[in-house]
């Protein structure tokens, strides 16, 4: 879904307030509304056969007796400028949608021409109102892109751009504009699917003892070809037990001692990743040459263990790595742990 995401010149239809002048579509508007989602939504744009089919799909649930309700803008030419498609659904109810009644925003799409003038917040913002306040619907739901995200969460949906969520009551009568439903408790799963998405890593650095940092080369990641030992947190497991595991998995070795954190590194989302990372890097300590030479590789993940002084290791890494390496040596070197929240936005 976009969300007016170019600057055009276009000219620009208002209603008399100044507003996008938005009306709720029809069965007529059955083919623009498919003809906007094959341009502007999906990948790769349907063929007439299909545009025929999806037409003819859509124009009977857009009737009062159907399950799509749609809210869209003309130009003045007459054509669509801008759109967005709700589909109505049953779920079984709980007390934060007492009336059962779901909605999937299926499609927002506007016209390249007609971007950057507030359309796609006007017609989501007309449509989530006549499902709220006319269909009875309270849980919405929706896919949308990271750059579009910024917007829904504007209008109250949480969690990650693969799946928002919002749950929203309608006013009744004689209810105090702007007050809070009697009840928003929402059950434990629901609540944990709207939560924003972010993997959890371990690290465990270590050393010779020349302070020379040891790396593993990846068989499998040509992006971060030298990292330190360690990986992804299983569900439930504590991260110091993690980083046990990753030291067992990858080197044969046992992490001993007590965990002592040299710095947390956050990364943002992406567009080949849609979630944040969290790494949680620990002091494994420093290792004498017997040790080293006694690492045994798990060849599906790694192929060569390294030692290099510090220096050496830039032109072997990708900047944001050889970065984080440095911050956590000196974190090491201080006794102060570093905190990283930049690492992976590149």
């Amino acid at each position: 879904m976009n969300a007016d995401t170019a600057p055009t010149t276009a000219a620009e239809p208002r209603d008399a307030d100044g507003r996008p002048p938005v009306r709720t579509a029809t069965a007529a508007d059955a083919e623009a509304i498919t003809r906007m989602r094959s341009e502007h939504v999906l990948s790769a744009p349907f063929t007439e056969d299909w545009l025929r089919r999806c037409t003819d799909e859509l124009a009977p649930r857009l009737t009062p007796g159907g399950d799509a309700r749609a809210v869209v803008i003309d130009a003045p030419d007459g054509t669509m400028a801008a759109c967005a498609l709700g589909l109505i659904h049953p779920v079984l109810p709980a007390p934060a949608y007492p009336r059962g009644r779901a909605a999937r925003v299926q499609l927002v799409a506007t016209q390249p021409e007609f971007r950057r003038r507030g359309y796609a917040r006007a017609v989501v913002s007309a449509l989530l109102d006549h499902l709220a306040d006319v269909e009875e619907v309270t849980l919405f739901e929706l896919h949308t892109s990271p750059e579009a995200a910024p917007l829904y969460r504007e209008l109250g949906f949480s969690g990650n751009p693969a799946l928002m969520r919002m749950t929203r009551h309608h006013h009744l009568a004689g209810a105090v504009p702007g007050a809070q439903p009697e009840s928003t408790w929402v059950p434990p799963q629901q609540y944990a699917d709207a939560l924003p998405r972010a993997a959890a890593y371990v690290c465990l650095y270590v050393t010779d003892e020349d302070d020379r940092p040891l790396q593993l080369h990846s068989v499998y990641s040509p992006g971060h070809p030298w990292h330190m030992i360690g990986g992804a947190m299983d569900l439930g497991e504590r991260p110091w037990d993690a980083v046990v595991r990753e030291c067992r998995e990858e080197t044969g070795m046992t992490a001993a001692g007590l965990p002592r954190l040299l710095a947390t590194v956050y990364g943002q989302p992406r567009a080949q990743r849609p979630y944040s990372t969290l790494q949680l890097i620990f002091d494994g300590g420093r290792l004498t040459a017997e040790r080293i030479r006694g690492i045994t590789l798990n060849p599906r993940e790694h192929d060569e263990a390294r030692v290099l002084p510090l220096a050496e290791w830039e032109a072997l890494m990708p900047t944001r790595d050889f970065t984080r390496l440095c911050a956590v040596e000196e974190a090491r070197r201080t006794g102060v742990a570093a905190y990283v929240d930049t690492w992976g936005n590149a």
